[in-house]
């Protein structure tokens, strides 16, 4: 599955963000490039990559070799939301059901 979240923070900012969590999940890096990041482990194998764009914005783009919406999608989401809160500590976060 593919998801994407855009956000003000700087792209190694995001990848920094990226490496810690995703080590908690279990998942080890098996690609360190300047913009990308694969990592893999029991949950399956996800690629993020952090990207400027056109202003101040990065595009983050996280694509998953799972199906559907897997377990590893469900944390991919809580990953963006953690970017955001990094972004904006006021965000508190909330159930999004």
């Amino acid at each position: 599955m593919k998801l994407f979240h855009r956000t003000q923070l700087a792209p190694a900012a995001v990848l920094a963000a990226a490496d810690g969590y995703f080590a908690q999940l279990g998942l080890a890096t098996t690609g360190n490039a300047t913009r990308e990041r694969t990592y893999a482990g029991p949950l399956g194998t996800v690629r993020v990559s952090a990207v400027a764009e056109g202003g101040h914005y990065t595009f983050v783009e996280a694509d998953s070799d799972q199906p559907g919406e897997s377990r590893l999608d469900k944390n991919v989401k809580k990953f963006f939301v953690r970017l955001h809160t990094t972004d904006d500590p006021r965000h508190a976060l909330e159930a999004g059901y």
